[in-house]
């Protein structure tokens, strides 16, 4: 260990990002040193997870005794999902077999923008195939999981980057989110998830339009703070992204721990007919928390048939994922066959081929209509409060189907996180705040949906009940 460092390597897994950046720079410690203790925690900790698929450790180290440039986060270990993301040189296989050794000629723009801000990449963290269901499960590289129970699902589909962070390999990793992917994750890991509001990050540029302006990416963390100052690193306007939204006002950073003010909240558990009783008290424990911190709390939500608009969902989403194939197919001049990808996505990927184009125009006007009445909802209300998802972690193998009725497994999806992908649908900023641990010691997350655009006020509310509800000392049985 070099002389100047004057924290022990066990303790950097107790600091927040902003913190190990502020070591750096003060050169309290190396860029080398946060490498090599982070790597020494995958090394530890990922054979009880399976949280970490593929590593980058030379690279890391490369860039770690190189400069470093003069950024918010420089010398700081990340990890990113498997999914969407490209890093020049490695593989991203969305843990499918279908891409199995292809390497990515180039960053994506998102990853120029996270090295631009000095993060140093040490792998990638494993998800569901193509980020199909919420769990993390994939057959390719196996399960992940859950720091808090190994037996239990660690969420999906990114997964494997929330359980490295509730582990305390890395203080944040990447996730994508195309119906709840960051935020389902972070309430069953018990950190914190932030889906930003749809076009701040960029998708190119290869996925301009990904799943129908469905998919945005952000990240897992531990802290409040590390997600919004990793928001104002990479969030600003790409020219190549068709639904780009306007450049932020104000610095994200800035907003946390700035009183929101006296907020009218709507809190409602919509569509749950089956919530479980843990959802439901970590629901009303969230509601009687934003009451104590003096603000009003209303027993409300949007006049939405969640039923139908789980079924339009679905419809976008299999066709999303037809084209996912189809274009795989298309760019590698190949044909794909059932046994080139798992027998859930095969059969996703045949239910969407067989959506016709009036139809798909059709959900798209009719997923349009819910959202202007969402939006409606949130002339009323500054934030929407319901449960992320329906029942605490469950088992490993519970997304599992029968022979005979391979589309169970997507149907208890709906109904395990019912609400996240309106937000996905909407474009709204939702986040996932970990408040509520059960009797059994698994987390459950709360989520907050507000306004188009105003990811502000989630990040201030977030900071308040960071400060009011601390959970940075919480550890789960791994880590």
């Amino acid at each position: 260990m070099d002389e100047q460092a004057f924290v022990p390597q066990n303790d950097f897994a107790r600091l927040d990002a902003i913190e190990l950046a502020e070591l750096v720079h003060r050169k309290e410690v190396s860029a080398i040193e946060l490498v090599e203790g982070a790597i020494a925690r995958i090394e530890r900790l990922n054979p009880q997870t399976n949280a970490v698929i593929a590593t980058m450790y030379e690279e890391a180290r490369r860039v770690a005794r190189g400069c470093l440039p003069d950024a918010p986060f420089a010398g700081v270990p990340f990890l990113l999902k498997d999914s969407l993301t490209s890093y020049a040189g490695v593989p991203t296989t969305s843990a499918s077999r279908l891409l199995c050794g292809r390497v990515a000629e180039h960053d994506s723009a998102l990853v120029a923008r996270l090295k631009r801000a000095g993060l140093i990449v040490l792998g990638k963290t494993n998800c569901a195939e193509f980020g199909l269901l919420p769990t993390t499960e994939p057959i390719l590289f196996g399960a992940t999981r859950n720091p808090w129970n190994p037996q239990c699902s660690p969420g999906g589909s990114s997964g494997g980057s929330a359980a490295a962070v509730a582990a305390g390999m890395v203080t944040m990793a990447h996730g994508t989110d195309g119906g709840g992917s960051i935020r389902i994750p972070a309430s069953c890991c018990g950190v914190f998830g932030m889906k930003p509001t749809r076009g701040l990050n960029p998708s190119g540029p290869k996925y301009g339009d990904a799943q129908v302006r469905l998919v945005v990416e952000h990240a897992l963390t531990r802290s409040v703070r590390d997600s919004a100052a990793l928001l104002d690193a990479t969030a600003r306007p790409d020219l190549r992204d068709p639904h780009r939204s306007a450049a932020p006002r104000t610095k994200f950073l800035q907003e946390v721990g700035v009183d929101p003010g006296r907020l009218r909240i709507a809190f409602s558990s919509p569509g749950l007919i089956n919530l479980h009783p843990d959802c439901a008290d970590a629901l009303q424990d969230a509601a009687l928390a934003c009451q104590h911190l003096g603000h009003e709390v209303v027993n409300a939500g949007p006049r939405i048939d969640y039923m139908r608009a789980a079924q339009l969902f679905t419809t976008l989403w299999t066709a999303a994922c037809a084209a996912t194939l189809d274009g795989i197919a298309h760019r590698d001049g190949t044909s794909i066959g059932s046994g080139d990808v798992e027998p859930l996505t095969w059969l996703l990927y045949e239910t969407g081929r067989r959506v016709s184009a009036s139809e798909y125009e059709s959900v798209i006007r009719e997923l349009e209509d819910m959202a202007r009445s969402i939006a409606g909802f949130f002339a009323e209300f500054d934030v929407w409060l319901t449960p992320v998802v329906s029942e605490p972690p469950p088992l490993l193998g519970s997304f599992d189907a029968p022979l005979d009725d391979r589309f169970a497994a997507f149907r208890r999806a709906s109904v395990f996180a019912p609400v996240a992908a309106l937000c996905n649908v909407t474009g709204q900023p939702a986040m996932s705040v970990p408040l509520y641990w059960n009797a059994r010691g698994l987390p459950i997350g709360s989520h907050f949906a507000g306004r188009f655009g105003d990811d502000a006020t989630l990040f201030r509310l977030a900071g308040q009940l960071e400060q009011f509800r601390p959970w940075k000392g919480r550890r789960p049985m791994v880590c």
